[in-house]
């Protein structure tokens, strides 16, 4: 004899199996839609894997203000890795009004645009497109983060470039393309962007972006360069991050159209290069950009691959 709890159960079994027979199973994607993320995949595994790509980063030196002598020997303050590089390439000045100047030591070889350099005045990636010193295999250039400066040096033999084995992603979904439209504040607003290395940046974010996701209402606040941007940078957790996915989250790019919409395509969420090297300065998600669904589209993460 079934008890009514034992039937209630079994109704509650029968009217799941039920369900799961008739449910009509997710039409498959488009062959041209998967075609065009698999060739946008190929082109980012491509820049990361190029002969300048997050991959060759072999150093990240804070420079203090004033001079900040670096070469080869471990006794310099800034130390350049690698074999055959001299003892001491010459000094880095960081002036009172922020201005970095490099002086070579006289035949050290140091370059800069393919000729030897004695003295210059160097322009940060801050300024746009960085000066960028090179000696032997290596390449360096200046970073200006909030009020403090770095030189990233950059080896294209570099072992994290050479033991390299790959992305991983989740299989492409459609569900995960989606419409947003982006409530605007009266005028875009300032704001502190944490970064990883505990320094934050400040950049602008237009309103927030308001999107369903399986039936959830989601936002998150995009960042932008210029109030006229057009051009979406969003950064953002979801509750895959630190399992499946990078744990200090994502990067996701979107252009803002006339009307205010904007594409999120979540198939080319992408990790922080952080998630490949420990030389980079990757800016974290700011506050309120924690998606409390789980992102199972674009690219994964379980640890190193490097």
């Amino acid at each position: 004899m079934i008890t009514p709890r034992r039937a209630t159960g079994c109704t509650a079994l029968a009217l799941l199996l039920l369900t799961a027979a008739c449910a009509k199973p997710a039409p498959p994607a488009d062959p041209a839609y998967v075609a065009g993320i698999e060739s946008w995949r190929a082109d980012r595994l491509a820049r990361l894997t190029a002969d300048d790509g997050w991959l060759t980063l072999v150093g990240l030196e804070w420079l203090s203000p004033g001079a900040n002598p670096f070469g080869g020997d471990s006794s310099q303050p800034v130390v350049l890795p690698g074999e055959g590089i001299p003892a001491r390439v010459g000094v880095l000045d960081v002036g009172d009004d922020g201005a970095v100047t490099v002086t070579a030591e006289p035949g050290s070889g140091l370059e800069l645009a393919g000729q030897p350099v004695t003295r210059a005045t160097l322009a940060t990636d801050a300024d746009g497109k960085p000066d960028v010193l090179r000696i032997g295999r290596l390449a360096m250039y200046v970073i200006r983060r909030g009020d403090r400066f770095a030189l990233r040096i950059k080896d294209p033999d570099a072992a994290t470039r050479r033991a390299f084995k790959g992305i991983d992603n989740y299989p492409v979904d459609p569900a995960f393309k989606v419409t947003a439209r982006l409530e605007r504040y009266a005028e875009p607003r300032r704001v502190a962007v944490p970064t990883i290395v505990g320094i934050d940046e400040e950049m602008l974010a237009p309103g927030r972006l308001m999107f369903t996701i399986a039936g959830h209402e989601l936002s998150l606040e995009p960042l932008i360069s210029t109030p006229d941007d057009h051009e979406l940078f969003l950064i953002f957790r979801d509750v895959t991050s630190g399992d499946t996915t990078y744990g200090a989250g994502r990067f996701l790019s979107a252009e803002l159209e006339a009307d205010g919409s904007a594409v999120l395509d979540f198939n080319r969420a992408y990790n922080p290069p952080c998630a490949f090297t420990p030389y980079a300065t990757c800016p974290l998600p700011p506050e309120g950009n924690d998606l409390d669904v789980a992102i199972t589209a674009g690219e994964r993460y379980h640890g190193p691959k490097h």
